[in-house]
């Protein structure tokens, strides 16, 4: 997080009271927005409502000890995070505070009160290598070098937005190649600007676009219940419901680790430290599918978990969205991870009551809606102001208390959110993962991605995709009737559509996380799977037709090898499934 220079600071405020996170000061000359320093200690804190000679400031540190009479001081900046090479592989707090660098300070992992640090180490060099040359005109945003700052990701250096007007050009009156340090000048325009890597934005404000598009590719996770029946666009927003143990965390972690995403924000938002500690223990040893570097090459953390203070959990999501459009504005395509958006809500329920704010429906703020909506509209697919195309693709984890949909938290989110994948407790406790319950999810993004899977996959993708779902939508009415009266008592061909559907379930939906093989499956494996199980579907239903019993079709020795495909290597899955389409073909002809 940008700190304040000395000059910046003016000690002009007294504390009148403390209530939690919540601390009202007087003679207080700030800005709504405004950072501010609380206490004896220096607590950061923000200016979040004005009447008169009274502010009220949301300290995002722990508040025991701060007293009425007690000092604060006011930057006159408003909340702002730092943008610039070495953000990626690092792991941050809510406000932007490098958890190694303030350990390192401390000397122990329990973190004092008051201790702050830049977001980026401002001493560090870095290779710079230009991209434009003196006498050349440049814009807003526009690349003027770039700097190795991971094995996978190459850091572009721009033109920050606020050093021109819109539609404003200046001309490269100096710059060169070298070895620099993120406050030192790389560039000189000839209006008198002078450019470093380093750039401050304000969290809430939304960096400038040039248009906004309709996202027509994939973000592809490697889950076959996700890009085989709802897929997310990159740009694309995305929620995932689900009650306590149902699996939003891990399905997030695979998101992360596995969508060909070019980089990764993940937010953990208010959850529990266990969970936090395992992503912050995996991602750095975990290798990347894409590029074979470690997962943290073109990974961004923030850990904001459930013991820390209330405020910062309001903050965390405005840092992690306003980094991932800095990646965007480069061209880059980023996934943005939310965990929980939940939490989030339940900060600013908090704050809100202690500003004794009118309550709206279950206690929460009444713009709660207007929140998530301007969260989650900071995602999309951009043509950027240098000209680059980057997306944000927003996916949001929501914790219904008791899994229960209808609370405000979630009924809000879909309303703005075009991916729903709900998560089922039943399914988790059957050891169906992901337990992404097919009946109730939904993607409003399968028209318009269906050209990228014509084009890339195969051209019979969007007919048997709703061959698939067809089935399982059959198989959910048939289940009302077998609880009433068992599984005999229906007709042969609708014991047959169970058998079909429930192979849909253990060799399609179901993946294997803990299986090298089968936690990641490409489109064309994904595709090559359900081609196998609607061959299959269309030979027992021929034999079916020429009389032979349900059983004896059930029996044959080849269909459960369809279960078999998902731990099958890739490279070997399409002749593997040839074999079994042959073998299905053979064993039910000679039935009849």
């Amino acid at each position: 997080m940008s700190q304040a220079t000395e000059s910046d600071v003016t000690e002009d405020g007294v504390i009148e009271s403390v209530s939690g996170p919540v601390v009202k000061a007087v003679d207080l000359d700030a800005r709504m927005n405004d950072v501010v320093y609380v206490g004896h200690e220096g607590l950061m804190g923000e200016v979040i409502e004005i009447e008169g000679n009274l502010t009220t400031i949301q300290v995002y540190e722990e508040t025991s000890g701060v007293s009425p009479g007690q000092p604060v001081e006011s930057t006159g900046a408003p909340l702002s995070v730092d943008l610039g090479p070495g953000m990626l592989d690092t792991i941050y707090d809510g406000v932007q505070r490098p958890l190694d660098v303030l350990e390192d300070k401390m000397g122990s992992a329990f973190l004092d009160r008051g201790v702050d640090s830049p977001g980026i180490d401002l001493e560090r060099t870095w290779e710079f290598t230009p991209e434009v040359e003196e006498g050349d005109e440049v814009g807003r945003g526009d690349v003027l070098g770039t700097v190795p700052e991971t094995e996978s990701i190459e850091h572009k250096v721009m033109v920050p937005p606020d050093a021109l007007d819109e539609d404003e050009t200046a001309t490269i009156s100096a710059i060169e190649s070298g070895n620099f340090n993120v406050t030192e000048t790389v560039a000189e325009l000839d209006n008198g600007e002078e450019v470093t890597m380093r750039q401050e934005w304000p969290v809430r404000k939304q960096r400038p676009t040039k248009s906004k598009y309709t996202p027509r590719t994939p973000l592809v996770s490697g889950q076959r219940i996700l890009d085989g029946l709802f897929p997310i666009a990159k740009g694309g927003t995305a929620a995932i419901p689900g009650p306590f143990g149902s699996g939003k965390t891990v399905t997030q972690q695979s998101l992360a680790k596995f969508s060909d995403a070019d980089i990764v924000v993940y937010i953990g938002c208010g959850e529990r430290g266990n969970e936090m500690t395992e992503v912050i223990d995996d991602f750095p040893e975990l290798p990347d599918p894409q590029t074979g570097n470690p997962l943290m090459a073109r990974t961004c953390l923030i850990a904001n978990t459930s013991n820390m203070p209330v405020a910062a959990r309001e903050s965390c999501i405005y840092t992690g969205i306003t980094i991932a459009e800095y990646y965007r504005d480069m061209g880059y395509d980023v996934a943005l991870m939310a965990d929980s958006t939940s939490r989030w809500a339940e900060a600013m329920r908090e704050i809100s009551s202690r500003l004794e704010e009118m309550p709206g429906e279950e206690g929460y703020p009444a713009y709660l809606a207007a929140r998530l909506a301007q969260f989650y509209e900071r995602a999309g697919y951009y043509e950027n102001t240098n000209g680059t195309e980057g997306s944000i693709t927003a996916i949001g984890a929501v914790s219904p208390p008791g899994g229960d949909f209808s609370e405000p938290v979630t009924q809000n989110t879909l309303r703005i959110v075009k991916t729903f994948w709900a998560l089922d407790a039943d399914l988790a406790e059957r050891r169906h993962f992901p337990a992404i319950n097919w009946n109730e999810s939904y993607s409003l993004y399968r028209d318009q991605l269906d050209d990228w899977f014509l084009e890339n996959v195969a051209d019979d993708w969007p007919e048997l995709r709703q061959w698939a779902i067809d089935v399982l939508d059959e198989e959910d009415e048939l289940q009302e009737i077998v609880q009433l009266v068992g599984k005999d008592a229906l007709p042969e061909d609708q014991q047959l559509t169970l058998e079909v559907a429930r192979y849909l379930r253990e060799a399609y939906l179901q993946q294997n996380g803990l299986d090298e093989v089968d936690r990641y499956s490409p489109p064309e494996k994904t595709y090559r799977i359900l081609q196998g199980i609607k061959s299959f579907n269309d030979e027992a239903f021929e034999a079916l037709d020429a009389g032979v019993p349900v059983e004896e079709i059930q029996s044959i020795e080849a269909a459960p090898r369809l279960n078999r495909i998902g731990t099958t290597p890739d490279d070997e899955a399409d002749e593997f499934v040839s074999e079994i389409e042959e073998n299905l073909t053979e064993q039910l002809r000679e039935l009849y």
